[in-house]
């Protein structure tokens, strides 16, 4: 009885790392959502008549550009689809490696592995758009507030314009991955690191 509930303990301790290590990533992830709706200071109601982005557009929109974040990036590769992505700094360093996905009902998913000091785990984060015109709305899912991500007319505070040509991410993570040394689970067997409610 004693070995079981030890077997408990740890498994208790891993989900609590993986609820750290996801908890991180969202703080992270948090940031892009905060950062986006805090440049554009109207309160944005989706105006009537929007229609969903398809996955093509919302390709032709991300593909092979990098976000930037107010501490950190990520970076959207069209091959294979691969998702890259750094946060904080010190301590509080995370990185990610995963993918990133579209919908035809305008939704965009990073689904991606984040590592931390306190171990790894998976985190979803999904932003829908619809378009009225010119006008491209985004929101961070599930059911946050919208904000104009792209006016017809560009504006200089559009979140748009912190998606960039090019790299941000490559050369941080060559420096980040290494100083970042996860706990590492002392089960051996196949854990379902998704978070319990």
């Amino acid at each position: 009885m004693a070995t079981f509930f030890h077997s408990n303990s740890k498994t208790k301790d891993i989900r609590l790392r993986r609820r750290l290590v996801v908890g991180s990533a969202m703080v992270s992830i948090l940031a892009i959502a905060g950062a986006a709706q805090a440049a554009d200071s109207e309160a944005s109601v989706l105006p009537h008549g929007a229609q969903a982005m398809t996955s093509a557009e919302l390709y032709m929109l991300y593909r092979d550009r990098s976000w930037q974040w107010s501490d950190g990036a990520g970076r959207m590769q069209s091959d294979g689809r691969r998702f890259t992505a750094w946060a904080g700094s010190g301590d509080k360093a995370t990185w990610a490696e995963g993918r990133w996905t579209l919908s035809d009902n305008g939704q965009l998913c990073f689904k991606a592995q984040w590592h931390a000091s306190s171990g790894v785990g998976p985190a979803t984060t999904c932003f829908s758009h619809k378009r009225v015109g010119g006008t491209i709305y985004q929101r961070r899912e599930p059911a946050q507030a919208w904000y104009v991500f792209k006016h017809a007319t560009p504006a200089q505070d559009d979140e748009f314009n912190k998606l960039v040509r090019g790299d941000l991410v490559s050369s941080k993570l060559q420096k980040i991955r290494p100083a970042i040394k996860p706990e590492k689970p002392r089960l051996e067997a196949n854990i379902n690191w998704s978070i319990q409610p």
